[in-house]
């Protein structure tokens, strides 16, 4: 007699800070679920991230299939602490002097190689 699983785990792993990613991995629920959005298949979100296993890509995007309106409430939650996040940085006076220093580096690079090409 053959046996269905009739549930079957979902290979999520919740950080302490409240992201999911994907077990025995590091890529976030977010960054397969935004491949699929724009199109790409399992096999090619797999070779995007190669630590997934395909088919926890698969569970992943079937439990996004079947649980919509939690994740996409979950993904604009991240979202809006992502936005938030970026604007202390940039907030950050300490964060200004340092992109401040950078451009200038960057600009004295790019004099440079313009003396050079000529």
């Amino acid at each position: 007699m053959t046996v269905i699983e009739a549930v079957q785990a979902v290979p999520f792993v919740v950080t302490e800070y409240g992201t999911i990613r994907i077990a025995d991995s590091r890529v976030s629920l977010d960054s397969v679920i935004y491949q699929y959005k724009v199109g790409a298949t399992p096999e090619e979100i797999v070779l995007s991230f190669p630590s997934l296993h395909l088919a926890d890509v698969y569970s992943a995007i079937a439990y996004y299939l079947t649980h919509n309106k939690e994740i996409e409430q979950y993904l604009r939650q991240q979202e809006t602490e992502a936005d938030e996040l970026q604007r202390q940085i940039e907030s950050d006076p300490k964060h200004q002097a340092a992109m401040g220093v950078l451009r200038e580096k960057i600009e004295q690079r790019r004099a440079e190689m313009e003396r050079q090409q000529y």
